[in-house]
């Protein structure tokens, strides 16, 4: 049985990785170096949160109404959507954005490097309760490493001897000030799926801004994006590898209320998507023996 005592004995660093358990038994890891802090569930592989040195406000959004149990998907900071992105292509009855967001993961490394940056490594335990739903063989590893920016690795490898599609996201929260004084850049001239009201093929014309919701998903791009947000004075750069797509969204109001866990009456105004992915057009097919990393690093820039 893994215990707080036990990963605290085998995988802490004091002063900059302790991992604890709640009062529900959902155990949880915190890093911190001098450039920040972060937390991290163990359950559904689970970003939970970011402070950046470099500002004042949290980086991550996390809904007041977010629900911390076990089999429960969490609101907020980084969902790890893995290995379909969106409703399963067959069967609606099956977790959104695949099982991997709700499954325990293990502990498999941790480290602190010379230039300070703390890091932990996560695997998906594969058992017979996700066979069912997904009948491949894969190995599945998560990356988190804390330093003047955050960087995260997500690697697929098929270890099977059939060929698999996969779907994936890294579903991340950012909190912003208010979603219509917020603009993103990078993705200009770029297609995009609008699935507001329906599904339809768009292009970009100049910076992405907020008066509605919002639900795009901007394929055959590798762009880095940048969320401008003056009214926090900082920018959020978002750099990716690995992935040829990019969502961006916000359910604005009557969505929000919908939901019911978004932080009522409008916690839907401090929020922002903008995930690195791998879906819709971009989904990917896994040869036996290949190995896939999505690679995300964010940074916080001040003004």
């Amino acid at each position: 049985m893994i215990t707080e005592a036990g990963l605290n004995h085998t995988f802490g660093i004091p002063g900059a990785l302790i991992f604890e358990q709640d009062a529900g038994g959902l155990l949880f890891a915190r890093m911190a170096t001098d450039a920040g802090t972060a937390s991290l569930s163990l359950q559904g592989g689970h970003l939970l949160s970011w402070q950046s040195s470099a500002s004042a406000e949290p980086v991550l959004w996390m809904s007041k109404q977010a629900r911390f149990a076990a089999g429960k998907s969490i609101r907020g900071g980084v969902p790890v959507c893995w290995p379909w992105f969106g409703p399963h292509a067959t069967d609606p009855s099956l977790p959104a954005h695949g099982f991997a967001r709700i499954a325990q993961w293990s502990v498999t490394g941790s480290d602190v490097n010379a230039q300070g940056e703390v890091s932990i490594t996560l695997a998906l335990q594969h058992d017979l309760a996700h066979e069912t739903v997904w009948p491949h063989s894969a190995n599945l590893s998560l990356t988190v490493t804390l330093g003047e920016s955050l960087r995260m690795q997500l690697e697929t490898r098929n270890s099977g001897m059939t060929p698999f599609v996969l779907g994936e996201a890294l579903h991340t929260y950012f909190n912003i000030s208010d979603i219509e004084a917020v603009t993103v850049h990078g993705l200009e001239g770029g297609e995009y799926w609008d699935t507001v009201g329906g599904v339809e093929k768009k292009r970009q014309a100049g910076p992405i801004e907020f008066s509605a919701e919002t639900d795009r998903v901007y394929i055959n791009s590798d762009a880095a994006t940048v969320i401008d947000d003056p009214v926090y004075a900082r920018r959020i750069h978002i750099a990716k590898c690995g992935s040829l797509t990019t969502v961006v969204w916000n359910p604005w109001t009557d969505k929000a209320n919908r939901m019911g866990d978004l932080g009522q009456p409008d916690g839907w105004r401090q929020m922002l998507c903008v995930e690195s992915a791998n879906a819709w057009d971009n989904k990917i097919t896994l040869a036996p023996g290949a190995v896939h990393s999505l690679d995300v690093a964010y940074r916080v820039e001040t003004r």
